[in-house]
């Protein structure tokens, strides 16, 4: 009993050390990250999206909405975690991140239904990787398939904020939780930076 009693209290502790530790002043600003997104971006559970090979303009741009409050996260981690990096330093997180070696892709899936709603759905329109004219957009492909997932239907039910057309919304809205299960698993089996 007392043993189990150590344990738990051992994990109820570690998370706050983790954190002391990441608050360092002298650690470069992209390692206030790792915690949850991983050291090089590479973020080994499906709760947090892998930065590495990711647009820099669109890390950018998510690290100022949760900053300004028009992006907000389950558990609020970021909202707090972002507040801890200087407006300075943010183009060098997104550097940091971008420069990174791409994840690799997971097993591809048994059907093409994925593939062909992504295609048929009009994602290519902005989030076609090879397209140069939309840095802000995000490259979709070798990201956690449950995480695309969870992001797609809080945009189409509304939950996450989609400005300033509510393309997203519009786009996920006809689609039902399994098409959007196919979608993302397509993507995470796909090469970042590759064209389906």
């Amino acid at each position: 009993m007392r043993l189990r009693d150590l344990l738990l209290g051992l994990c109820l502790v570690a998370p706050q050390a983790w954190a002391d530790m990441l608050a360092d002043e002298g650690l470069p600003p992209h390692e206030r990250c790792a915690l949850c997104h991983g050291l090089y971006g590479d973020a080994y559970r499906d709760k947090f999206p892998k930065l590495a090979a990711q647009r820099p303009a669109y890390i950018e741009r998510q690290i100022n909405a949760f900053l300004s409050g028009a992006r907000s996260n389950d558990g609020g981690q970021m909202v707090a975690v972002v507040t801890e990096i200087a407006p300075e330093h943010i183009p060098q997180v997104a550097a940091w991140f971008a420069a990174q070696d791409p994840p690799p892709p997971a097993a591809p899936p048994e059907d093409r239904s994925g593939e062909i709603l992504y295609v048929t759905s009009g994602c290519l329109d902005c989030h076609d990787e090879t397209a140069a004219g939309k840095p802000e957009m995000p490259y979709l492909s070798a990201q956690h398939a449950a995480y695309l997932a969870k992001q797609m239907r809080e945009f189409r039910d509304g939950a996450r904020p989609d400005r300033p057309k509510e393309r997203m919304r519009e786009t996920l809205r006809p689609l039902s939780d399994t098409q959007i299960a196919a979608i993302a698993a397509y993507l995470a089996s796909r090469e970042r930076g590759s064209t389906p």
